[in-house]
């Protein structure tokens, strides 16, 4: 669905801890797409155009596509923004800041086996290894309950809500 420019929901397990959404309270795009980020920003997230949003990409094909440097626990947490590959930058325009940097995430199995999956299918897909990864909220803070993300699912613009096994579609 991803592939396909659909923007999913994604409500997987226990929620994160931090300031950002890390692959379990997520709203999920193609980063391919020039335009996905004025679609999120406006359809999704009704906020201003110029925010960027941010790329997860699976931690063993991270260097190809970033400048990333030694790999730490804290890549995991969307703490760094790093360098974009210049060849690599109009393959994902929708992640890339204008100083041409992106505040990545780095997945692995071990770290999240089942966003690993998702990101691993995309890349099998698409031959890119990276989504957009942004909160799963609309105006309001992270949805933390099933009630919470079913409720925000209804009354936005996303394409689709994936809780654990169980996937609903608008429409």
């Amino acid at each position: 669905m991803i592939a396909d420019g659909k923007i999913v929901a994604w409500f997987q397990g226990r929620m994160e801890f931090g300031p950002r959404a890390l692959g379990n309270r997520s709203l999920l795009a193609d980063p391919r797409r020039p335009d996905m980020r004025s679609i999120l920003n406006q359809r999704i997230k009704h906020r201003e155009d110029f925010r960027p949003f941010a790329p997860s990409v699976m931690a063993e094909h991270a260097d190809e596509w970033f400048e990333v440097g030694d790999h730490s626990t804290s890549h995991e947490f969307m703490l760094f923004a790093c360098p974009v590959k210049s060849d690599r930058r109009d393959r994902i325009p929708a992640i890339v800041h204008r100083d041409g940097s992106a505040r990545v995430q780095l997945v692995s199995r071990q770290s999240n086996r089942r966003f690993h999956e998702l990101l691993s299918s995309f890349h099998a897909r698409t031959g890119v290894p990276v989504v957009i990864n942004t909160s799963f909220n609309d105006s309001e803070p992270i949805v933390c309950t099933p009630t919470d993300a079913i409720a925000t699912f209804r009354r936005s613009g996303i394409d689709a809500l994936f809780m654990d096994d169980v996937y609903l579609t608008a429409g």
